[in-house]
């Protein structure tokens, strides 16, 4: 889901908006990674870190079976990824470089 969506599904546009203040606030990595924990379940950090990789790999070039494989995930997550990617205007490129 992207950000717009995220959005919409929020009770206000204020509170997505906090969020977003909140983590550029924080200025240590400890300070993130507490963050991170007091709002996510392991799990749901873990997912996250998961489609980081996917999203570095593509951004790479390495072919999307290629990627499914390595991780272990399906080719539809690793899909998924590409098209963030595509829809990033190369901004994950230039974050992940």
């Amino acid at each position: 889901m992207n950000h717009v969506l995220l959005r919409q599904y929020m009770d206000t546009t204020t509170s997505y908006d906090q969020l977003l203040r909140l983590f550029l606030n924080l200025r240590t990595r400890k300070e993130i990674d507490t963050l991170l924990h007091d709002l996510l379940t392991d799990q749901e950090i873990e997912k996250i870190v998961q489609r980081l990789q996917i999203v570095k790999l593509i951004a790479k070039g390495v072919p999307q079976r290629k990627i499914s494989e390595r991780l272990g995930v399906s080719i539809a997550k690793v899909t998924r990824g590409s098209l963030a990617v595509k829809e990033s205007n190369g901004l994950f490129k230039r974050m992940l470089s």
